[in-house]
């Protein structure tokens, strides 16, 4: 992803963060699928870097939801505001 850029005025100097996928994960063709995407949601906030995310984006993080046709179900993104180096620490402690 990574495109997204958005500027946060600050009293140091305006800070420049970019939408960043930070977990991803599917769920099956069901009759809700939120319902269902609720427990790795929850599950991933309470691991290491879901906190940290949590502690750092600039804005509270996302959840997208897209169609999976591969798997006839749906893929899940969630998706934080973060500074450069922030996803450079992301990436390296992490992935």
């Amino acid at each position: 992803m990574g495109k997204l850029k958005r500027i946060w005025p600050s009293d140091n100097g305006d800070v420049i963060t970019t939408e960043y996928i930070v977990h991803t994960f599917k769920v099956s063709d069901v009759d809700d699928p939120d319902i269902y995407a609720g427990q790795p949601i929850y599950e991933w906030e309470h691991t290491e870097a879901g906190k940290w995310v949590m502690n750092n984006a600039y804005d509270k993080p996302s959840w997208h939801r897209q169609i999976d046709y591969n798997m006839y179900g749906y893929q899940y993104q969630i998706r934080a505001q973060l500074t450069p180096e922030q996803i450079t620490f992301f990436e390296l402690k992490f992935k």
